[in-house]
Order: C-alpha cells, then sequence, then structure tokens
C-alpha cells in the first residue's frame, strides 16, 4: 500500500510522539507498504518552524525522513490544478494541498486532522 503522511504524521513519527497512534505506527512499519512525504510537508514545517511554532527544523525533517526510507513527493501541477476541484470544507493550503496528492498518485493518506476525513480520499488514522 502506497502512504501519504499528513505533515502532523510525519512530525510525530520523526519525534516518536506517542500521539502515533498503534494503527499508524504499524502500517509506518509494515515493510509491504511504501510512504512517502510530501514536499507540501516541509514547506508547512518550514513556516511554523521559522514562527517558532515547531522546534524541528524542515531539513531535518526531511533528512530524517529520507535516511529511514520514507521518500519525498514532489508537489506538481497536476497535484496543484487537483485542489481546484476539492470542496471548500476548509481553507488550510497545505492539507488541501495533502488530499489533492494523496488522490491524484492515488495514495492512503495516514492522517488524524478531522477537516481531512472529511475529504473523499482514503485515509487511515488511529
Amino acid at each position: 500500500m502506497n502512504l501519504l503522511l499528513d505533515t502532523h504524521v510525519l512530525i510525530w513519527w520523526a519525534t516518536d510522539d506517542p500521539k502515533l497512534g498503534p494503527v499508524l505506527r504499524s502500517a509506518l512499519a509494515d515493510p509491504k507498504n511504501h510512504a512517502v512525504f510530501s514536499a507540501i510537508s516541509i514547506w508547512e514545517v518550514a513556516l511554523k518552524h521559522a514562527k517558532g511554532m515547531l522546534a524541528l527544523g524542515p531539513t531535518q525533517l526531511r533528512e530524517s525522513s529520507l535516511q529511514a526510507g520514507i521518500r519525498e513527493l514532489p508537489f506538481l501541477s497536476i497535484h496543484a490544478a487537483r485542489v481546484a476541484t476539492l470542496p471548500a470544507l476548509h481553507s488550510d493550503p497545505f492539507d488541501r494541498a495533502l488530499v489533492a496528492q494523496a488522490q491524484v498518485e492515488p495514495m492512503v493518506l495516514l492522517s488524524e486532522d478531522k477537516w481531512v476525513l472529511q475529504y473523499t480520499v482514503e485515509v487511515l488514522s488511529g
């Protein structure tokens, strides 16, 4: 199964946060699954880190993710175009971009975000 990590899931994984539940931990540990993170998540972390909202920096997150075998998914124009077709459930551009990527690729989005769960995309949580 191809898995796209929502930004908070990527951060929880990188920091070994107990908020990362057993279902998601198991999915990430399963060698049959292929985990990816989006360039969008690194951008989101860069902005939050610059504002002092996150101690973890974007370069550190990217490098540790790649070293762990989590591949990087670029954000392409096809993903950007898909964002325009999403219902206006909320205005977070990062979440909307990740949903669009999960739909286009297609991938299972790992997320605990209540807004993301409302989109038409396969989501794994827990």
